[in-house]
């Protein structure tokens, strides 16, 4: 049997997200010279949540891009079709990069060769609406909505999203063992 907890909740998501897009400003001391792109799937409707938070902080929304980290991938078989669209430069620019759940640092890694392949960003930050550690590569986000310790082998994070899942709500599967 499969034990599925919800951990957050849609309002949960929702101030979380609200939460880091004020950090996100802070640190940066406005939005100016900042760009978000989102690691597709998940982590693009998640860099669109936030560049709309911030837009309604600063007044103006910073720029949204889709990145495919599929063709960069050293730990799964995947298509080498090319599925970015960022249609903005991004030298010497702050790149704000989005994705759901750090786990490995894997994703991530790829997504760093990803982006220095599209230029050459001023510097890239990092930002996840859930860690839940076991970091297989030295990976740190800069902005986290929810730590979440779990077991490596016996519990998966699932993130759902309205825009594809019907539902906002972040759940903890505990697997069979």
């Amino acid at each position: 049997m499969v034990d599925k907890v919800k951990i957050l909740t849609a309002e949960e998501i929702r101030r979380a997200l609200m939460r880091m897009a004020h950090e996100v400003i802070e640190r940066n001391r406005g939005i100016d010279n900042v760009v978000f792109v989102g690691i597709i799937t998940r982590g693009v409707f998640l860099a669109r949540r936030l560049a709309e938070f911030v837009g309604m902080i600063e007044g103006k929304k910073p720029l949204v891009g889709e990145l495919d980290v599929g063709p960069y991938r050293d730990d799964e078989k995947r298509c080498n079709e090319d599925r970015t669209r960022i249609s903005f430069s991004i030298d010497g620019k702050t790149v704000l990069l989005v994705d759901d759940v750090l786990f490995t640092g894997r994703t991530v890694r790829a997504a760093l060769d990803a982006l220095s392949d599209r230029g050459r960003s001023q510097c890239v930050q990092l930002a996840v609406l859930v860690d839940r550690g076991h970091r297989e590569l030295p990976i740190r986000p800069d902005f986290v909505g929810k730590n979440l310790p779990t077991s490596k082998n016996r519990e998966r994070v699932n993130v759902n999203l309205k825009e594809i899942d019907g539902e906002d709500a972040v759940y903890i599967i505990h697997l069979e063992e």
